[in-house]
């Protein structure tokens, strides 16, 4: 019984923790390696630029925010994951004012049409794109969702995440580049 048992609260688990996404990939001339978990503030590495279409139809392009943190964020409507951790990004958006910035990346494509209602219904207060294949090449093949990246003021990645993301691990993040204790 417990051989069952044991693998199949490893697979529900996993399943709290991201969601998986296959996505077709363009083309793309840069793309990043994803640093493991813990390799972080040390990693130094351009973040990729990208323009992509917002929710509210205009463009919204990463180097327009160099000077600002930003957190990058993978998601879709679908995915439990991404939805239990809007509610944190919503706090930190609150928290952090014009210090962060944070790029909601949706990788929502057949339930697109959910992505508006869904952004009201949460009360999101920070930016929302949709993704194209070429961002996902470029920010490594994203295939779990949440995955998530903070880039600092030079626009380096200096920290990554596959999966939920506790909101005090995007603040300890944040604070030290921020200069805040």
């Amino acid at each position: 019984m417990n051989k069952v048992i044991f693998p199949a609260l490893l697979v529900l688990a996993f399943s709290f923790s991201s969601c998986g996404k296959n996505t077709s990939h363009g083309n793309s001339t840069q793309v990043i390696q994803i640093n493991p978990p813990g390799d972080n503030i040390a990693s130094n590495n351009p973040a990729p630029d990208f323009t992509l279409s917002s929710t509210g139809g205009k463009n919204i392009k990463l180097s327009d925010y160099r000077g600002k943190v930003v957190i990058l964020d993978f998601w879709a409507t679908w995915c439990p994951p991404c939805r239990r951790g809007i509610p944190d990004l919503i706090e930190i958006q609150k928290e952090y004012g014009n210090d962060v910035v944070i790029i909601g990346i949706s990788m929502d494509s057949d339930t697109k049409s959910d992505v508006v209602p869904f952004i009201k219904q949460m009360g999101i207060n920070y930016h929302i794109a949709y993704a194209d294949a070429g961002v996902v090449q470029s920010y490594g093949g994203v295939e779990s969702i949440p995955t998530s990246f903070v880039i600092d003021k030079n626009g380096n990645i200096v920290d990554n995440h596959i999966g939920l993301v506790p909101k005090s691990d995007f603040t300890t993040v944040l604070n030290k580049l921020l200069n805040k204790s």
